[in-house]
């Protein structure tokens, strides 16, 4: 049982009975302010953790897939991945495509994850999800109206077992040295705006197009890519500028401040004392 005490009054005071405390105006005023302020303190921190969740989200999907890469080439014996389906732009304008892939198709036409089905990657792991980076906000249109979202964001590079013709790539694992597997670019988190095949085009710097962008690298990031290496692990790089197609893609030169994150991702290919040997052995070019 409590016991309460008498109550306590003051001199001159009478207690109130059934008093109403209030807010006056200021004091609303001054509540919303400060609710305001805390509110802009933690709305930019929220929205970047949400950004970088969704970043590694697509760190996630590429390691899935560089891990079913990896699991392929031990199942045939050290060979790399078929990466041999491209577009070409013919003479007459139309595109031309040619051989395997780990993913064929033309993802800007793709309304469904039919292609990735057939694709030589998917008994490796039976996810369509993983093809697709989740900042990826691109849709393609249906014949009917409306649209989907895409079906993959991600391109797998050029020097990896694609047709010899074009790159003398590399056709095995044990083949791959310059540069070392561990610095070797796989699978690339591809611009929305630019990401039409599967392959991810990048070439020599002292080759015919190796001062310009074939394929160009993704930056909804933060300003940076997400990338896979071909000894299973993933990155994330920051850009110095943003990357836009409409003013690189295929330009005579890249620009000054393009020119470092170029010049980085061409460090992660075959240099081209090393692609001059291996046209030499394809017999592509002769002595």
């Amino acid at each position: 049982m409590q016991v309460r005490g008498p109550r306590t009054v003051l001199p001159g005071s009478r207690p109130l009975v059934g008093a109403v405390i209030a807010f006056t105006l200021i004091e609303l005023l001054v509540v919303i302010a400060v609710i305001a302020i805390l509110a802009a303190l933690l709305l930019p921190g929220l929205s970047r953790a949400k950004s970088l969740a969704v970043q590694t989200d697509c760190l996630n999907h590429l390691r899935q897939l560089q891990l079913a890469y990896l699991t392929y080439v031990g199942d045939y014996r050290d060979e790399l991945v078929k990466n041999d389906y491209y577009f070409i732009v013919d003479e007459s304008g139309g595109p031309a495509d040619t051989g395997a892939s780990w993913c064929p198709g033309n993802v800007r036409l793709d309304t469904t994850t039919s292609n990735i089905e057939h694709g030589v990657l998917f008994p490796y792991n039976r996810s369509t999800a993983i093809y697709r980076c989740p900042a990826d906000k691109a849709k393609v249109p249906l014949p009917k109206g409306g649209s989907v979202a895409r079906t993959r964001s991600y391109n797998l590079s050029l020097w990896l077992n694609s047709h010899p013709e074009f790159t003398g790539a590399y056709t095995k694992l044990t083949e791959v040295n310059d540069p070392s597997p561990s610095l070797c670019l796989a699978f690339v988190d591809t611009h929305e705006d630019e990401i039409i095949d599967p392959t991810f085009g990048l070439y020599p710097y002292e080759s015919a197009y190796g001062k310009q962008w074939i394929d160009i690298p993704a930056d909804r990031h933060n300003r940076g890519c997400n990338f896979s290496f071909l000894d299973g692990h993933v990155e994330h790089w920051k850009w110095r500028s943003y990357k836009d197609p409409n003013a690189v893609l295929m330009q005579p030169r890249v620009a000054d401040g393009d020119f470092d994150d170029f010049r980085k991702l061409q460090t992660t290919i075959p240099s081209w004392k090393t692609v001059q040997r291996r046209w030499l052995d394809l017999g592509i070019i002769g002595n």
